[in-house]
């Protein structure tokens, strides 16, 4: 039709009308190839520029990561100076909330009355009553850790937990809402049939579940990285498994703490999940050096362990593998964390909190010095 209209144009047209009229057709044409040419290089120039964005933000998001650790140990018998089950329900609520203010990521739980041992399977056996307060005090740490909408699918009804809606919740970072977005978040694989070469499904506290890149063993607790994590009412919600650490190194956020149990307190080094060891070691007493004049160097992986009723001596004490009778020689540095305190004892609890405070700039400016060198 336009060519018609064209031609029937161009029939009008005679002499140096119709030079005129070629001429402004030909002006025109030039100037549609031009602005098509414009729009052209104007979404190559976007799509440079999304690419750029997307390759600073990666940038950033790899130097916003955090690559060390904080972990802290105690003896499971603070719970035992507890005058009530909900008061021990309570202590080791304290020690959770203590650990996520301060960004600790792994707290230890070690025995020092001897009645833990390893079985044959390698898992921890209590041979002893008084050993239980140790598995109870873990117990808890486990259970609030936990997201709340995955606490049904890991802590069946237990006596431990039998108060522990007395306690306040944590609320880390990790423990979100159904609403809350987020690029990573914490899921159960769940017990549903999928295809071969498909991924599993999972929940991950969403109104909906996702579908993961890899098909794993219903049951089994994993951190998910959301493809599209501003879309969470999408028809099909997709993500990828990635380590427990990786919202820590990438991602800067702080995502809970671990929970392990030590059967004596020399097993507290030795078994460290991290290849070279704690390159950091503190160990905190009344009998340890002030920290007022303590300048904390650069580390990858610290360790602040705290003592009991009775202290650390009591714990190396009951150690026989420990061949040493001072326990400021197990640690780099053996601290005061609270000189001239105006009490004669402080609790465990306290010690924590007292510490934590006390080293947390530290802790900030021995990073900045790591990533500094």
């Amino acid at each position: 039709m336009k060519r018609k209209a064209d031609s029937q144009e161009k029939e009008e047209v005679s002499g140096q009308d119709w030079k005129k009229w070629k001429s402004e057709k030909k002006a025109d044409y030039q100037k549609w190839k031009e602005q098509k040419l414009i729009k052209k290089i104007e979404k190559e120039r976007e799509k440079h520029a999304k690419i750029a964005a997307d390759k600073v933000a990666d940038e950033k998001s790899k130097h916003k990561g955090r690559s060390y650790t904080v972990s802290i140990a105690l003896p499971g018998s603070i719970l035992d100076n507890a005058q009530s089950p909900e008061l021990r329900t309570y202590l080791a609520g304290q020690i959770a909330r203590a650990a996520v203010v301060f960004n600790v990521d792994e707290i230890v739980v070690f025995d020092e009355s001897g009645t833990l041992a390893k079985g044959t399977d390698g898992n921890i056996e209590v041979t002893d009553r008084r050993g239980q307060c140790n598995i109870q005090l873990a117990r808890i740490l486990q259970y609030l850790e936990c997201p709340q909408y995955l606490r049904k699918s890991f802590f069946p009804q237990h006596t431990d937990l039998k108060y522990a809606g007395i306690l306040n919740p944590l609320d880390s970072p990790h423990h979100m809402r159904a609403d809350m977005a987020s690029p990573y978040r914490e899921g159960v694989v769940l017990n549903k049939p999928v295809k071969e070469g498909k991924g599993s499904f999972v929940n991950v506290g969403l109104l909906k579940e996702i579908r993961i890149d890899k098909h794993l063993q219903h049951g089994l607790r994993v951190t998910v990285k959301l493809d599209y994590p501003e879309k969470l009412e999408g028809a099909k919600l997709k993500g990828k498994v990635v380590a427990p650490s990786v919202p820590r190194t990438d991602g800067g956020l702080y995502w809970g703490y671990t929970v392990r149990i030590a059967n004596t307190l020399g097993a507290v080094f030795a078994e460290s999940p991290h290849k070279q060891g704690y390159d950091m070691v503190i160990g905190t007493s009344d009998k340890g050096e002030s920290i007022d004049s303590f300048k904390l160097p650069k580390f990858s992986h610290l360790l602040i362990v705290f003592g009991g009723l009775k202290g650390l001596e009591a714990s190396l004490e009951a150690d026989q593998t420990l061949q040493v009778d001072d326990p400021g020689l197990l640690f780099q540095h053996y601290l005061n964390t609270c000189p001239s305190q105006g009490s004669r004892t402080i609790r465990t609890e306290e010690a924590i909190l007292i510490t934590m405070a006390t080293l947390r700039p530290q802790i900030h400016n021995a990073h900045q010095l790591s990533k500094k060198s």
